[in-house]
């Protein structure tokens, strides 16, 4: 842990909560998986790549629990939620930030590929957060906190699926916040920037690095634990009418 991270802000309003990350196994997933079990939450995520998500358990111990599901399958998903519930109790905090930005060029969309995409990157937000808001309504609140993209807002090439969902998670973060406000569960949407992880290592070589942070205004160059500290204030109780809107973490890109 660097100094930077032992001087992150502690929110006691999150300890002992429950949480349920979706794609939690790595990169910025895996980051607010950790910043949840250093406030001591009482963390779920999920994932379908075993080997790091069993890592990241071993590694960071706490109240934490990885279960493999395949998010494209949402009969599966949401009766991995409801068994969940059952078990341990409503979820206070749903973190919707499971994701996949392959690239695909507008001529090689299939109507197949379309809607594995949709899958990938949408449809299961829905379906997670209507599987976990009875218990937030029986609990009297909660939060849940969608995960967007910089891209569709910089007009990126090659992700026109991909930007076409995360574009749709920002109207959807709007329409949750104005249904479930009345029963206290506040959905807001996070909008990275470009991440330092290893999957967007795959796509930027240093130039390409380089040139990104010289569009910033600052300088700095993005890390999971930047954006997992976004996500712990609106998850927490200082954020408590903070509901139905995006807000960047990009060091000023777009």
């Amino acid at each position: 842990m660097t100094d930077t991270q032992d001087n992150r802000a502690i929110y006691p309003s999150l300890r002992g909560k429950r949480v349920l990350i979706t794609g939690g196994g790595s990169g910025i997933g895996a980051g607010i998986v950790e910043a949840f079990v250093r406030q001591g939450a009482d963390v779920t995520f999920f994932d379908i790549a075993d080997e790091d998500s069993e890592a990241l358990v071993d590694e960071l111990g706490g109240r934490l629990a990885y279960a493999r599901v395949d998010l494209t399958d949402i009969a599966a998903a949401q009766a991995t939620i409801a068994a969940l519930i059952e078990q341990g109790g409503a979820f206070d905090i749903l973190v919707n930030n499971a994701g996949n930005d392959d690239r695909h060029a507008i001529a090689e969309v299939t109507p197949a590929y379309w809607d594995e995409r949709m899958a990938v990157n949408l449809k299961h937000l829905f379906f997670c957060a209507q599987s976990v808001v009875p218990g937030m309504k029986a609990k009297g609140g909660g939060a849940i906190v969608n995960f967007g993209s910089v891209s569709w807002h910089l007009g990126m090439e090659d992700l026109s699926l991909y930007q076409t969902a995360k574009a749709a998670i920002e109207g959807l973060t709007r329409s949750m916040a104005r249904e479930l406000g009345r029963d206290n569960i506040r959905v807001t949407c996070v909008v990275p920037g470009n991440v330092r992880t290893p999957r967007q290592l795959k796509w930027y070589t240093p130039e390409g690095e380089a040139e990104i942070v010289e569009a910033q205004c600052l300088k700095g160059r993005l890390a999971p634990e930047d954006v997992a500290s976004l996500v712990l204030f609106l998850a927490s109780d200082d954020a408590r009418l903070v509901t139905g809107h995006e807000y960047f973490i990009d060091a000023g890109w777009r």
